[in-house]
């Protein structure tokens, strides 16, 4: 197992704990990876985007003059493509851009990007992050100590404290340790992440 250190709000290391091998320490799998984070931005598209073909757009229904003798171009429509009002050639319509992926491989994705993160000593345990109030300072103190600037902060239940002291942090994402993707883990240089959050994904994701 894979052993780190823990630290306080100082930025001290003041222990050391083990990681479960079977989430943090698994072979990185990067095509479960960038599956997870295509499905992921692809799942946040509307797709409500449309426009109106030739057949769509109202009127045109008489050629605007005859064939031949004008010295204009032929024209059939004034709204063909073309015609400034005209319709929109292959105009795009409301789709769904969803992509699936199985339960095995989300949890697969994750642990991969997780063990990513270990493999790159950029995960810092941290004994608990509790706050008195919601002071920006705060959060900003203890990625000093640690020396970190972009970092996602994970904690293991909801804690606006927290959550509120590092909304204005830039570079910053805090999120519980229920509602971790790949896309944040992989977007943030660094892994901040409580003892109690660790020991809530080793939970759900052993085995």
């Amino acid at each position: 197992m894979a052993e780190v250190k823990v630290y306080n709000k100082e930025g001290a290391a003041v222990g050391s704990m083990e990681l479960n091998d079977s989430v943090f320490g698994v072979e990185i799998n990067e095509h479960l990876m960038h599956l997870a984070v295509v499905a992921q931005l692809a799942n946040k598209r509307q797709g409500t985007q449309s426009a109106k073909t030739r057949s769509e757009v109202s009127g045109g229904g008489i050629k605007p003059w005859r064939q031949k003798g004008t010295g204009h171009a032929r024209q059939g429509s004034i709204r063909a493509p073309q015609w400034t009002g005209g319709g929109v050639v292959f105009a795009p319509k409301p789709r769904d851009y969803s992509v699936k992926m199985n339960k095995k491989e989300k949890a697969g994705a994750i642990k991969s990007a997780l063990s990513s993160r270990v493999a790159e000593d950029k995960i810092f345990v941290m004994e608990d992050l509790a706050f008195d109030g919601i002071k920006t300072k705060q959060v900003k103190a203890v990625l000093d100590g640690l020396k970190v600037d972009k970092a996602l902060i994970v904690i293991a239940d909801k804690d606006d404290n927290v959550i509120l002291s590092a909304r204005n942090l830039a570079g910053v994402r805090t999120v519980t340790s229920n509602a971790i993707n790949v896309y944040d883990i992989l977007k943030y240089n660094n892994l901040v992440i409580t003892k109690d959050a660790v020991a809530k994904i080793e939970e759900v994701y052993n085995g």
